[in-house]
């Protein structure tokens, strides 16, 4: 599955950066291979809005469908 694939609430382990272009931008937002990351919201035709620790970040959609990552149980929302 690619980064593009996950929903609100997913978490998600990355697998596998195949390009060194693409591996390059993504270490620049803290992202390498076996980085967990949750998914804060995905935009319509827009990035997807990750976190990681502390920080967010705006992944473009090219980039998101270039990383492949293992899902894993989506986050349950406290009311």
């Amino acid at each position: 599955m690619f980064m593009s694939e996950l929903k609100r609430g997913d978490r998600a382990t990355v697998k596998h950066i195949a390009s060194e272009l693409i591996r390059a931008q993504a270490i620049r937002f803290g992202i390498s291979e076996g980085s967990e990351v949750s998914v804060e919201e995905v935009l319509p035709a827009g990035p997807v809005i990750l976190r990681r620790g502390t920080m967010q970040y705006a992944i473009g959609r090219n980039l998101a469908q270039q990383i492949q990552v293992e899902s894993r149980m989506r986050e349950k929302k406290h009311a």
